[in-house]
């Protein structure tokens, strides 16, 4: 097995664990950057391939930053209390996607007229 070869497949990119932080930052955010394509036009062992690359360079972050700030509002406890505030009322329950609640495509919904 030779050093690039891991798991099997052929690594690309440089060690995440031999880049720097800034080398780090800016990897994760050209990875993320072409994540939709690769998703929706990538041929299946180019998709497994970023995945795999996205995964190590996650991983790295997250062991060198196991502290990192996290936003309330990113959390289970943070949206339900942005969805109480937004109801106007804590027991209301929030509309569900883009017609409102049970709301449905082929249905009306607050903001819709039938066959819009």
């Amino acid at each position: 097995m030779n050093e690039h070869d891991e798991r099997g497949t052929t690594m690309t990119g440089v060690e995440p664990g031999r880049l720097d932080d800034q080398q780090l930052m800016k990897e994760l955010e050209t990875i993320h950057r072409t994540r939709h394509d690769t998703l929706l036009y990538g041929s299946n062992d180019a998709l497994r391939a970023h995945n795999e690359r996205m995964a190590q360079l996650e991983g790295e972050y997250l062991r060198r930053n196991p502290r990192r700030f996290v936003s309330p509002g990113r959390t289970r406890e943070g949206a339900r209390e942005r969805a109480a505030v937004c109801d106007g009322a804590e027991g209301r329950q929030t509309p569900v996607g883009k017609w409102g609640q049970g709301a449905t495509a082929t249905e009306p919904g607050p903001d819709r007229s039938p066959g819009t």
